[in-house]
């Protein structure tokens, strides 16, 4: 989180734009689609003055009319460059010229089929995908070797690792006398809570109430924002774009913010019900604090008893690392069904032990050793093989017409 991941996908797109291709970035949110607009812009404003002028646009679902049509015949012609993106990336509408290089960020806030979709925009094009946490499907993915890895393991230059702590609920008190410690010191906060409004049927905080009860009780005095999903867009964003230019102190929100924009003036996150949350989406909000200079907290408050759970958010205290906390996921969860869209649970594929990395590797270097020496499988030796990948691709088909009847 704020490692340099941005950098890494503008290299990219020099590299790809300056063959001739089109590029396109996909994020979850308009929110950081035009954060990303605005740091390509920044980063892309050396391109040498003797070629043609960088063309970048931004498409997100508040484009309409005569813009987006512009922006369509653009992409169409090859006049556009760089697109930067949302969802609104896969419509029907937009059609490219030579696409030529596709970047998800966030990519475990995309589903398979949506990820796909945009790469079918374009003839095969290069894919890099961006997360600060695999999903465990993606961890299997590069397992089996669909996807090769780098790793950024190390932190910007005067960066600080963000402190991670789990606390019980009676330490609540604690947090916020923390929390408002920060505040006092100039720097703002997070609180997240697992749902939007109260239920009967789930124990825990939920967002409303607690933005209510918090700016009544606990810090009155306090600038107090909320966010959650239920929100309209532009509210969403009216109320993230003041906590990011300081004018709110504390922002209450459920997991909408677990992708948001860069505030490296927040030290504080602070997350109740902790247990409710995967290792991934604490790994995320942990990583919307420590952008700047300042040192940071993360604060895991669980009401949980079960030694899993707290298994599970030692996990997250003990380690800032993403790979890491993927291989507990997977360990936990399961690796999902790799060869379709579910992004956890057991794969069809039976093995003797899905998180045993040597036997992995090993078949995989068999199974490329002899598709080199026999790609179609047409040996004698290999004709059970055939056979038996024949019915398993058939076995694929029949379930997923399946799922889309």
């Amino acid at each position: 989180f704020g490692s340099g991941k941005t950098v890494v996908a503008a290299a990219a797109m020099v590299l790809a734009i300056s063959a001739g291709a089109q590029v396109a970035l996909m994020a979850p949110t308009a929110i950081l689609a035009e954060q990303h607009y605005q740091t390509l812009t920044r980063l892309l404003a050396f391109w040498p003055a003797g070629r043609n002028p960088l063309q970048i646009r931004l498409l997100t679902g508040r484009v309409t009319g005569a813009e987006r049509e512009e922006i369509y015949a653009g992409l169409a012609d090859g006049s556009i460059h760089l697109v930067v993106g949302t969802h609104a990336l896969i419509q029907k509408g937009v059609q490219f010229h030579n696409l030529g290089l596709v970047i998800i960020d966030e990519q475990h806030r995309f589903g398979v089929r949506q990820r796909a979709a945009l790469r079918q925009k374009g003839y095969n094009p290069h894919l890099l995908v961006m997360t600060a946490t695999p999903i465990p499907r993606s961890l299997e993915l590069t397992v089996w070797g669909h996807l090769d890895v780098s790793v950024i393991d190390e932190m910007p230059p005067g960066r600080q690792p963000v402190v991670t702590r789990v606390l019980l609920p009676v330490e609540r008190e604690r947090a916020y006398s923390f929390v408002r410690a920060q505040v006092e010191k100039g720097r703002q906060a997070y609180i997240i809570c697992p749902l939007v409004e109260e239920s009967d049927k789930i124990e825990a905080k939920a967002a409303v109430e607690e933005y209510q009860r918090l700016q009544k009780y606990v810090f009155p005095d306090l600038r107090l924002g909320l966010l959650h999903g239920r929100m309209r867009g532009d509210e969403k964003e009216e109320t993230m774009s003041r906590f990011a230019q300081g004018a709110l102190d504390i922002l209450i929100s459920t997991a909408v913010v677990e992708v948001g924009i860069d505030v490296p003036n927040a030290t504080v996150m602070l997350i109740e019900g902790a247990e409710r949350f995967g290792l991934s989406q604490l790994h995320q909000f942990r990583g919307r604090v420590g952008r700047g200079e300042h040192a940071s907290c993360c604060l895991l408050v669980s009401g949980s008893s079960s030694q899993e759970a707290q298994e599970r958010l030692r996990v997250v205290e003990a380690t800032q690392d993403g790979f890491a906390l993927a291989q507990k996921d997977l360990e936990m969860r399961g690796p999902g069904d790799f060869l379709g869209t579910r992004q956890s649970g057991l794969p069809l594929l039976h093995l003797a032990d899905i998180t045993d990395l040597r036997m992995i590797e090993a078949a995989r270097e068999t199974a490329q050793r002899l598709f080199e020496r026999d790609p179609r499988l047409i040996h004698p030796d290999h004709r059970l093989l055939a056979r038996r990948l024949a019915e398993f691709w058939e076995e694929r088909e029949f379930l997923q017409e399946g799922e889309i009847s």
